[in-house]
């Protein structure tokens, strides 16, 4: 485990941690700073901005590399943190993913700001209990994969949202373009995913997202099809049937082999991905795409090696 130190001050609740220090990209936040338990992330904490007051744990911590900005790739945040602040990853531009716990509800402003590389956010929560999920997509426009630890994955494309002057009357038209905003809404008045309502806006996402985006919306819920009807299920594996060539592009650049295995099981046709796939120097992916086994080469020995 890679130790970290960190600079907080108390909050209603428990712990706020203002900044992060220590020598990996990738930090996990301790659930607890001096037997306090964490429940805020502060404001900037992540983002190259200094920060001011705080107290250091542990006290005799010699660390002094702060993990802000572009140095930070993975963020993993402690199950109990309810808060998190304004620009708490600003301009964190190589940040990836980001996991936190079902408790986590309020967020701050301009949350990712910046954060162009941001993939994938991590909910260690059951997928059908109440989170604050939908506050925090708010803050994301960008395509992002939502995975639950509880076996569910969800891709959302991304939207954009534009003004629009009528000159003569100096009047702001609004208007919202992109599936990802209507598919964003979907979810109960308990904070609970609506599945139902989530997999109806496919077929109007069809009109308008790319083959790419569809595919990877239609395997995240057939590799891990919770609370999926029979008829989302059809109308997913027959939009994978029309577009094997995206659909294997996607799994094998992934290197996914659920994502394979399910493909090889609607009946796609299998010669181009296998090519493919040893284009990208993947031989497990290969060996799948053509039905055998994928076995460790055994080392051969002749009179000669003795």
């Amino acid at each position: 485990m890679i130790f970290l130190s960190v600079v907080w001050e108390s909050c209603a609740g428990g712990a706020r941690v203002l900044r992060v220090l220590g020598d990996t990209p990738c930090p996990v936040v301790p659930h607890a700073v001096d037997g306090v338990p964490v429940v805020e992330i502060g404001p900037y904490c992540f983002a190259d901005k200094p920060v001011t007051g705080g107290t250091l744990w542990p006290a005799d911590s010699a660390d002094t590399h702060e993990i802000t900005g572009n140095f930070v790739e993975e963020v993993t945040l402690p199950d109990a943190v309810r808060v998190i602040d304004s620009a708490a990853f600003y301009n964190c531009r190589r940040l990836r993913r980001v996991a936190l716990g079902p408790t986590a509800d309020s967020f701050g402003s301009d949350l990712f700001t910046n954060c162009r590389s941001l993939q994938t956010l991590e909910l260690h929560a059951d997928p059908g209990e109440p989170t604050g999920l939908r506050r925090l997509l708010v803050a994301i426009s960008a395509d992002v994969t939502v995975a639950f630890s509880g076996g569910a994955r969800l891709f959302y494309p991304e939207y954009f949202e534009l003004l629009d002057e009528n000159t003569p009357a100096h009047i702001f038209n609004h208007s919202i373009e992109g599936e990802g905003y209507r598919m964003r809404q979907c979810f109960a008045p308990d904070g609970s995913l609506d599945f139902a309502a989530y997999d109806a806006s496919f077929a109007q996402a069809c009109v308008g997202e790319s083959e790419e985006k569809l595919c990877k919306l239609a395997l995240g819920r057939l590799c891990l099809p919770y609370a999926l009807s029979d008829d989302a299920r059809a109308d997913y594996e027959f939009y994978l049937t029309a577009h094997p060539d995206a659909a294997f592009t996607l799994a094998i650049t992934a290197r996914d082999e659920t994502a394979v295995r399910l493909l090889v099981g609607l009946g796609l046709p299998t010669a181009h991905a296998a090519a493919y796939c040893a284009q990208q120097g993947w031989s497990a992916g290969a060996a799948l795409l053509l039905g055998r086994r994928h076995k460790a080469a055994k080392k051969t020995y002749d009179f000669d090696d003795l």
